[in-house]
């Protein structure tokens, strides 16, 4: 295995160029697993840890840009007020030393349904820049993950950052595994408002070959909040639209059964799952939070 390891962004597109089968790595938190167990063997590894653009983020017109190397560790010390949603996902990712590693790049460039950033980006309608010698094009999110392992990256194009705008509103999300920390998920659930749009978007993980926007349920939730007038009221939510939302939002999934749970399970997960972030973000509204 050739090993290669570029100083700068321009240095780093160069080598993808020269040689289209390098596997590139950052934090390693996927690709070493895959190494470790013989299940990939790549004639090029490189390695971009160097490279300080992937490591930065900012601002640019009205939206967040972070850079594919900004690990959760960063994302949960220093975005958790912006980006509330995906601080927690972050927070729920292996342990410490994971956390100090891994990248929402690295998510993406996973691109598995489990991946647990990849919700709350769907729920904030983010889009992911990458780029190559030939230049930079931004490609959303939901159009970027294609199915398990597989997404819309060319041969020659690296993941230089993905952007999505700040949270204007509650953000809540959730995973249940079988057991509490350093856990894949066997289905996850992320769920954005935005009271000034009177939007709310939700997506599910885990449950199905990329994570899924649950339509159905933004579409009738949101006619619940307008006929009910609760956007302006901030009243409860009543106890059977929460019971069909959830049944919605498992209408959206399309599981499998694995040794992490049935099809079946995933579905009842799901719906709880929904009902229980809806309520804790309507709750945050209420309060002013």
């Amino acid at each position: 295995m050739e090993f290669m390891q570029p100083l700068d962004w321009e240095e780093a597109l160069e080598v993808k160029a020269a040689h289209p089968e390098a596997r590139p790595i950052f934090g390693g938190t996927d690709v070493m697993v895959e190494l470790n167990f013989g299940r990939e063997r790549p004639e090029v590894l490189m390695d971009l840890t160097r490279v300080p653009e992937l490591r930065e983020w900012g601002e640019e017109d009205g939206r967040l840009r972070i850079g594919a190397g900004v690990t959760y560790t960063r994302i949960i010390e220093e975005l958790k007020e912006r980006l509330p949603g995906l601080a927690m996902a972050s927070r729920t990712v292996g342990s410490p030393q994971i956390r100090n590693r891994g990248t929402v790049g690295g998510n993406l460039g996973t691109s598995s349904p489990a991946g647990d950033a990849l919700p709350p980006l769907y729920v904030s309608g983010a889009e992911v820049e990458v780029a190559s010698v030939r230049g930079v094009r931004r490609i959303p999110v939901e159009e970027f993950v294609r199915g398990p392992k597989r997404n819309a990256l060319r041969e020659d194009e690296l993941i230089l950052s993905f952007l999505l705008p700040g949270a204007r509103g509650p953000q809540q999300y959730a995973k249940i595994g079988p057991r509490n920390a350093m856990v894949i998920a066997v289905c996850s659930l992320g769920l954005a408002l935005d009271p000034e749009r009177r939007e709310l978007g939700v997506c599910i993980g885990s449950a199905g070959p990329t994570p899924i926007r649950a339509r159905e349920a933004e579409g009738f939730i949101r006619g619940v909040l307008e006929e009910e007038n609760l956007w302006e009221s901030r009243g409860e939510i009543g106890e059977s639209a929460l019971a069909r939302f959830g049944e919605l939002v498992a209408g959206a999934a399309k599981p499998i059964s694995d040794v992490r749970g049935t099809a079946e399970y995933r579905r009842h997960a799901v719906a709880v799952l929904a009902r229980r972030v809806l309520r804790w973000a309507w709750e945050e509204y209420r309060e002013g939070r």
